[in-house]
């Protein structure tokens, strides 16, 4: 089959276009700059240079393909306004739709965010659960998803997937909390017993590929995470044992830091400058972000097999390998080799 996929620079894109080819279909990529279409093909993939925001270049890449894993978008940046996240975010799924329909692809497959529901008041949440968007990249991906929520209504073959927190080897976000911890450096803010709903990529993936595969996926919207829904403590002292450290026991109080954050933004933000403090961090240590992963286990299949502890080792190794770590301050990382690309 001959697959086109956004986002296909970037972490998740990657490992998903990587695995796909892997299974022997023939993956195109859209791209932004030939440098990055020289590195995807060298990888095995075919290649379109274009711009999400054109439907010309849309149109161009998806011609020939039978499906569209679409998962390009604008993360949280200071650096743009909140217009380019609906230009893109919005703007690039209307686009990938109507090239969709003009060329009759079979399905079409939509990267969204478990974010879209916001703080998690009563865990977990299942797909039903209500809408609470917290920031402008929230509210575009939900804007964004209702869209493909309309076209499977009225008849496009389209699957939408919400992942929870993605992590794993070659993913930096996770990076500043693993070198806070290595360098105890790191203090909890609050008392760390707010839910956070990781999801290794290899497992997403796997479940993204069942989205497309699967026939009774279509006009469905599915939750992606992991086995486990564990607590910050208990992520933080995963971390800390990859390191051979121990977590730092000070909390602390939430308010200060929400206002230093508030302070942050607006000075920073008009400046286009990125924030140091983020209200949207503080909320990180706050917001309960579990998950009902029932509906994707009996519609798809999806059995998520990466424990917490297991794969924030391998990414910890990762990190150490490719020396983002720096020096050992512990007993060093501890755990079995991994596998750096996606099977």
């Amino acid at each position: 089959m001959k697959i086109l996929v956004t986002g296909a620079t970037g972490f998740t894109g990657g490992h998903l276009a990587r695995r796909l080819v892997s299974e022997g279909h023939r993956v195109r990529a859209l791209v932004r700059t030939e440098e990055q279409a020289q590195r995807l093909s060298a990888e095995g993939m075919e290649t379109h240079v274009g711009q999400i925001t054109s439907q010309k270049d849309v149109l161009s890449a998806a011609r020939e393909c039978e499906q569209i894993h679409h998962l390009a978008a604008v993360y949280r940046t200071a650096g743009h306004p909140d217009s380019y996240y609906h230009e893109v975010n919005v703007g690039g799924t209307l686009r990938i739709l109507a090239a969709a329909r003009q060329l009759g692809c079979e399905r079409v497959v939509h990267c969204s965010t478990g974010g879209v529901h916001g703080h998690i008041a009563k865990p977990p949440a299942d797909e039903s659960y209500p809408f609470g968007p917290g920031d402008v990249y929230q509210r575009s991906k939900l804007e964004a998803e209702l869209a493909v929520q309309a076209a499977g209504r009225g008849g496009q073959p389209v699957a939408i997937f919400r992942p929870g927190a993605i992590y794993g080897e070659g993913d930096l976000r996770f990076l500043k909390l693993f070198r806070a911890i290595r360098q105890r450096t790191f203090f909890m803010i609050g008392d760390g017993e707010t839910r956070l709903h990781l999801v290794h990529i290899d497992d997403l993936v796997d479940g993204i590929v069942r989205c497309s595969s699967c026939p009774e996926a279509l006009s469905e919207v599915f939750l992606l995470a992991g086995p486990e829904s564990p607590t910050l403590n208990q992520i933080c002292g995963s971390i800390a044992a990859t390191q051979g450290v121990t977590v730092r026991s000070m909390h602390i109080p939430v308010r200060p830091v929400l206002a230093a954050g508030w302070l942050c933004e607006k000075i920073c933000i008009p400046l286009r400058i990125d924030p140091p403090l983020h209200r949207r961090r503080v909320g990180f240590f706050t917001h309960h972000r579990e998950f009902d992963l029932s509906k994707a286990r009996r519609i798809l299949g999806f059995q998520p097999r990466i424990s917490v502890a297991d794969g924030l080792a391998r990414t910890a190794h990762w990190y150490a390998a490719h020396g983002y770590l720096g020096g050992d301050p512990g007993t060093g990382t501890r755990s079995a080799p991994f596998r750096e690309t996606p099977r």
